[in-house]
């Protein structure tokens, strides 16, 4: 019988050392994301399992609770309880690297996920996409959009994260070319939150007297937020781009409110994370390349079809 247990507190995962061993032939693993709170950390948990099922692990699962304290007790916990493997897309990749390496040197497996740990020796691999890229394919879009140039408002992702400091490093790395062409005329963290997406958004319109052309998010929940807020001031004709693909975003491309907005296949990266897990606990096999990314694509109208999640839109 498959186990899979999710975790609400630490305590909760410590409280489980007393549990029965399991099968030697079924190496029991924990598979740990930044927060549950989130869409596309929802989704990428549920990938976890069916990869996890599929390839005969016993899942421990973990809900950071966006708090890095927490993602590291659940760790220190996981180590205790004697799992040979941790999966984890860190909450923060600084706050993250001491309990990944103490992780290590007990000798457990470590594969990340979705956000890199660069500090931090002795990682198996990691299977992620390619976040440069995807910031780049938002700048591309803008381009495509505005060939004549344009103002644009940046949403960034949450600090410390490394999706956020890759999708705004690429987004730069494509306005940046042509600055007296294409202006970034407001840009702060929304904390990829809605809320605080809505209200970067309101106070950086309430500053400008002429609203931007142009509003790039570095996640579907900002661009959401966004679109509330150009919404409450009756606002036409504003771009706005969003980035993960999520159901309620995809819907909004189809019925034009959201220009577009960046897939990055998260199923395809906890199945790959967990394909990588699953083969160095059973044959000692590590990847061919340490670092294995995905390109991401922007999804417009035009090409809907190929979002991963276009079976959950309502």
């Amino acid at each position: 019988m498959r186990f899979t247990r999710r975790i609400a507190t630490a305590a909760i995962l410590a409280a489980a050392l007393a549990a029965p061993a399991f099968a030697d032939d079924k190496p029991l693993i924990l598979v740990s994301v930044p927060g549950m709170g989130f869409p596309f950390f929802v989704h990428m948990m549920k990938a976890f399992e069916a990869e996890a099922a599929k390839q005969g692990l016993d899942v421990i699962e973990a809900d950071g609770q966006m708090s890095s304290p927490k993602q590291t007790a659940d760790i220190e916990a996981a180590i205790a309880k004697g799992v040979k493997g941790i999966v984890l897309s860190p909450n923060d990749v600084n706050a993250m690297a001491p309990a990944l390496q103490e992780a290590i040197d007990a000798k457990v497996a470590v594969v990340t996920v979705d956000r890199r740990v660069p500090s931090v020796t002795g990682i198996i691999g990691h299977f992620g996409a390619d976040n440069v890229k995807g910031g780049e394919a938002q700048g591309e879009l803008v381009e495509k959009l505005f060939p004549n140039g344009a103002t644009i408002m940046n949403l960034q992702g949450e600090p410390g994260a490394s999706p956020a400091i890759d999708r705004n490093k690429g987004l730069h790395n494509v306005l940046d070319k042509a600055k007296d062409k294409y202006k970034i005329v407001f840009e702060q963290t929304g904390h990829f939150q809605r809320d605080k997406g809505l209200a970067v958004t309101e106070s950086g319109l309430a500053g400008m007297q002429t609203p931007p052309q142009v509003i790039v998010a570095a996640n579907d929940d900002m661009a959401l937020g966004a679109l509330e807020a150009v919404k409450a001031r009756n606002l036409k004709g504003i771009v706005i781009i969003g980035f993960d693909a999520l159901p309620e975003a995809l819907a909004k491309v189809r019925d034009g409110e959201l220009a577009a907005t960046i897939e990055q296949f998260p199923a395809k990266q906890s199945a790959g994370a967990i394909q990588i897990m699953a083969d160095y606990l059973k044959t000692g096999k590590k990847p061919a390349q340490q670092i294995n990314l995905i390109t991401p694509q922007a999804i417009t109208k035009d090409n809907l079809n190929l979002a991963e999640r276009l079976n959950e839109v309502k």
